[in-house]
């Protein structure tokens, strides 16, 4: 029977590793992705090495990009939002009331989870855009191109509007002092852009958490949602499902009205709603009535999610007169129920794809970002729900962040035998390395890898290419 393969790739701040997977156990991997740049991310070095390579000169936006990648070298993560407070009020608090558009007060939809926020956004923006309104997407990472982090009506900004937004976002952090980190200078580049391109709606996705997040320099969503929560980054967040929540939660604002998704511990979330005194807060059962069938399947979850916050947002226009004078940007029931059903790249993404190297034999590729236990088990899930007579085989890269065990115990009980299950290394500064996803769990090292010969630091054994 010929196996599945799964290319299973975690997508870290820049890029993913690029590699070769062939029909046994002989994967190659891309030599030219195995270069890490002593001090740049990978997006960087990946610039850098292109410039090397075929003796061009760096254009003014890669030499942007160049030092937007290498910026937290130099800035040190802070605990605050005190520097986005600042670089925001700069650029004139364009995500403040009316500081985008004057066709309604509440234009911002906030999302925030450990799963499901990016294709949430994505689906909340896509219907938005079909109602005709004007719609700016922020989501992070991107999968291949730096642009994808902000689209407008899902087209990804120009280089030309980056470079010249870039450059005053720069200045000021120049001028005033403003030490800003990668993610609050993406953040602010998104806002300035939103501004200058007068959209009429903004769906923000978080980077990390809540809170403390960037993003949440926003006074009055007209929304605020979060997706599921599940133990990650522990070390920033908190090691309970209830410290994360709050964290999360901290993107719910006085008067807004906050929506949660059915994998959270929902009176935390409820409590922390009242506190802050949002004006309602809904489950969404409360919008769409009980699930007829309850399905261990992100797309359908996040769906379900996004349908709710659209439904949500009519009622909200309903009650807003500018709102609703405008009749053209009323959604329709169909166009939520078909809206809702676009797909980010990477989420179980399947491809047919025949090669020399396998004889020109056609196989199956599944591309999925997930990156913690609870969403691995979903993934897996739906593998055995659409090739329930499929052997596995899974190419993976991890984040150092992550829960490396954890994750790597969910793989390896589902493989016929750890050979089957192929490591990749990004070349990217968060990155795992292969060294140490075999220290958090020693039943890898039957499977396949390659690296240099290194001592970890429990009992000195080494890894090398195997």
């Amino acid at each position: 029977m010929t196996c599945l393969k799964i290319l299973h790739l975690i997508l870290l701040l820049n890029s993913a590793s690029s590699f070769i997977i062939c029909p046994h156990r002989n994967l190659k991997t891309n030599p030219s992705t195995t270069t890490k740049m002593a001090t740049c991310s990978s997006g960087s070095a990946q610039i850098m090495d292109k410039a090397c390579k075929e003796s061009i000169a760096l254009t003014p936006y890669e030499k942007l990009l160049c030092r937007l990648y290498t910026t937290n070298l130099f800035n040190a993560k802070n605990d605050g939002l005190t520097n986005m407070h600042r670089l925001h009020q700069a650029l004139g608090s364009p995500m403040d009331k009316n500081g985008i558009s004057k066709s309604h007060t509440q234009h911002i939809v906030h999302i925030a989870g450990s799963n499901g926020k990016g294709s949430t956004a994505l689906k909340i923006a896509h219907t938005l855009k079909n109602a005709n309104y004007r719609v700016g997407l922020f989501s992070s990472p991107h999968i291949s191109s730096f642009r994808e982090r902000i689209q407008i009506n899902e087209v990804p900004v120009s280089e030309e509007q980056i470079q010249i937004c870039l450059t005053d976002i720069f200045d000021i952090c120049d001028t005033q002092n403003i030490p800003a980190t990668f993610f609050e200078v993406v953040t602010a580049l998104a806002f300035m852009i939103f501004a200058r391109e007068k959209v009429d709606m903004v769906v923000l996705e978080t980077g990390l958490g809540g809170r403390l997040d960037a993003t949440n320099v926003i006074k009055q969503p007209a929304l605020s949602v979060i997706t599921s929560i599940g133990l990650e980054h522990t070390k920033i967040l908190g090691d309970t499902i209830e410290k994360i929540a709050l964290e999360k939660g901290g993107i719910i604002k006085q008067g807004c009205p906050v929506l949660v998704g059915k994998n959270v511990p929902v009176e935390i979330l409820r409590n922390c709603a009242t506190e802050k005194k949002a004006s309602h807060f809904y489950e969404c059962d409360d919008l769409l009535g009980k699930e007829a069938v309850e399905e261990m399947d992100y797309d359908a979850e996040n769906s379900r999610v996004a349908t709710a916050a659209l439904t949500l947002l009519q009622k909200i226009w309903e009650t807003d007169y500018i709102a609703r004078m405008n009749h053209s940007n009323r959604m329709s029931t169909q166009q939520i129920t078909e809206g809702v059903k676009v797909r980010p790249k990477c989420r179980f993404e399947e491809f047919d794809i025949a090669t020399p190297i396998t004889n020109n034999a056609s196989f199956k590729v599944v591309l999925d970002v997930a990156h913690n236990p609870q969403a691995i088990k979903y993934l897996i899930s739906k593998l055995r729900s659409n090739y329930p007579s499929s052997h596995l085989r899974i190419v993976v890269g991890m984040s150092a962040d992550k829960d490396l065990k954890s994750c790597s115990d969910i793989l390896l009980e589902n493989v016929s035998h750890p050979s089957k299950i192929h490591l990749v290394e990004s070349p990217n500064p968060r990155a795992a390395s292969i060294a140490s996803i075999l220290e958090a769990n020693p039943k890898l090292y039957e499977c396949n890898y390659r690296t240099l010969c290194v001592t970890t630091s429990a009992g000195g054994i080494e890894a090398c290419g195997h």
